[in-house]
């Protein structure tokens, strides 16, 4: 993903009405828009050609989001997902960010609130392509793209997290997050510098989900959830990646 190139999006959206509309905003931010109707057609564009990013109905005819969600999961290359829902469950977005989403948004919802979050998919998205090329702290020297720190390893580019050989299932949120941390190990986080630089604009007063976010990803990385090793609380003031030479 470069800046110099337009980003290509993909539109999955039976409403017709909502997808036009998207669309063009879209395409007025600079952005090339393709569009489909429903979840079959939607996920064979989605598989044969190459996007930035897609903007993912929940409910669709044909495949479900979420299914479409889970087969673009299960392919090598990864591709940003939006996902949009009419449903007010929290239920149904907990599974779409489960399943792998990058962010949400619930029907109805403004074209600013939409382009900022697509903004800020990509702000997040490019920070971390150039963290694989920059100086990174917890990044070894003879091995780019690479993030070690005792037995937890961080692929960058695969997008891929083991500890002692077994490899992780990561949601994507947690990823992100996961590689915030390791990228400055030692650095101490507020959990509002937390959301506006892994969620982005548009998430402020969410502080529980950086709460929940890492309370999970402990869980998986984490031997002693109650001592953990790697993410590490300071009371009082937040969250740290431990340091680069414990």
């Amino acid at each position: 993903m470069t800046t110099d190139t337009p980003r290509h999006i993909l539109i999955i959206e039976d409403a017709r009405d909502i997808a036009e509309l998207v669309q063009l905003h879209l395409c007025d931010a600079g952005y090339q828009v393709d569009v489909a109707h429903d979840g079959r057609s939607g996920l064979d564009k989605a598989l044969s050609k190459t996007y930035d990013l897609i903007v993912l109905d929940l409910m669709l005819p044909g495949l479900d989001g979420l299914e479409i969600c889970r087969r673009l999961r299960s392919q090598p290359e990864y591709v940003l997902i939006l996902m949009l829902t009419s449903k007010g469950t929290e239920l149904d977005r907990v599974l779409g960010l489960e399943l792998g989403a990058d962010d949400y948004l619930t029907k109805p919802f403004s074209m600013h609130e939409l382009l900022a979050r697509v903004k800020a998919l990509f702000r997040c998205a490019q920070a971390m392509q150039n963290g694989d090329k920059a100086d990174c702290p917890g990044q070894e020297k003879n091995e780019p793209g690479i993030i070690r720190s005792g037995e937890l390893v961080i692929e960058t580019a695969k997008r891929k997290v083991s500890l002692a050989g077994r490899v992780l299932s990561l949601t994507a949120k947690e990823f992100d997050l996961l590689y915030q941390f390791a990228c400055h190990p030692g650095r101490v986080y507020t959990r509002t510098q937390l959301l506006d630089g892994v969620w982005g604009l548009g998430y402020e007063g969410y502080e529980h989900t950086v709460n929940s976010h890492i309370n999970r990803l402990r869980a998986k990385i984490e031997k002693d959830t109650a001592h953990p090793c790697y993410l590490q609380t300071v009371w009082g003031v937040g969250y740290k990646f431990r340091d680069s030479d414990s």
